[in-house]
């Protein structure tokens, strides 16, 4: 049953990192992005072509996942954000994103194929069991990840435009500021972490096109259950959803995991709609 919840705790951080590179994206556009799955899908497919196909070693491979997933990233906001936005549709930018996160998908499934393949080793030398590194390096990136966002959005000037953005983008534009470029700042960095993800919880799944499309719902039901918005949020939403779906796996059957952990979060955001950690808002009338 430990291991069983170590997996759960392991599962829950990945979503957790999907979550917060819907958060870095949410914070700059007002948009959930679609797509944000995607970016640990070509993370681990990109990351298990060079490791297991090419032979590339860790810092070798690293450095390209990061470059792909930027790349991602900013093409994300160009095709599929900076034209909804501006042309004055609030609600276009969910059949964009679903567009741009289906051709990637389907581009993938073309260039790697459709069948699952095993995301090579790390660290050479591994212990079994509880400290096996397909589950403490989820765990470690999870909460690095966090921390290194927390520390981004205090001490550096670009983190402060972000949540400077978030707060009132019409302020930020009078003092000079291209909220435009920010926001494709904002994306590229998203894609860089959901690629950086990917890549460290590799093991956990395994390199496959169709993981985005799973990884974005699992990743949107822990942000809210966390909380739209906040980091600590979105930590802890993906860790009660990767333990309660794992555990309801165990006791169930895996037919019953998404299905209860849905219903949960349904009975969740019934008493706190914001959220764990999310603001409240305040409607003007």
């Amino acid at each position: 049953m430990f291991l069983v919840l170590i997996s759960g705790l392991a599962l829950g951080c990945l979503y957790a990192t999907v979550a917060l590179s819907y958060n870095v994206m949410y914070s700059t556009s007002k948009v959930l992005s679609m797509g944000a799955g995607q970016f640990a899908m070509v993370g681990g497919i990109v990351g298990a072509w060079t490791l297991g196909d090419l032979g590339w070693p860790i810092w070798a491979s690293l450095p390209l996942v990061i470059v792909v997933g930027l790349i991602f990233g900013w093409l994300t906001e160009l095709v599929a954000i900076r034209r909804t936005m501006n042309g004055g549709d609030d609600h276009l930018w969910i059949l964009s994103t679903l567009a741009v996160a289906t051709i990637v998908q389907q581009g993938m499934a073309l260039w790697w194929g459709t069948e699952p393949r095993p995301f090579p080793r790390l660290i050479p030398q591994d212990y079994a069991g509880i400290l096996d590194q397909k589950y403490w390096l989820p765990i470690v990136t999870a909460f690095l990840m966090a921390g290194g966002l927390a520390l981004f959005y205090r001490k550096t000037t670009i983190g402060k435009i972000f949540v400077a953005l978030a707060d009132d983008t019409f302020a930020v534009s009078a003092r000079g500021i291209s909220a435009i470029r920010m926001r494709s700042l904002s994306y590229a960095i998203a894609g860089a972490l959901g690629a950086l993800a990917g890549f460290m919880t590799g093991q956990l799944t395994y390199a496959y096109f169709a993981l985005g499309l799973t990884l974005t719902l699992n990743g949107f039901i822990a942000l809210a259950i966390g909380g739209i918005g906040s980091n600590i949020g979105a930590l802890a939403g993906g860790i009660i959803f990767g333990v309660v779906a794992t555990c309801v796996a165990y006791v169930f059957g895996s037919e019953f995991q998404q299905t209860i952990a849905v219903g949960t979060l349904v009975i969740l955001l019934t008493f706190i709609p914001s959220g764990l950690f999310g603001k409240k808002r305040v409607r003007q009338v």
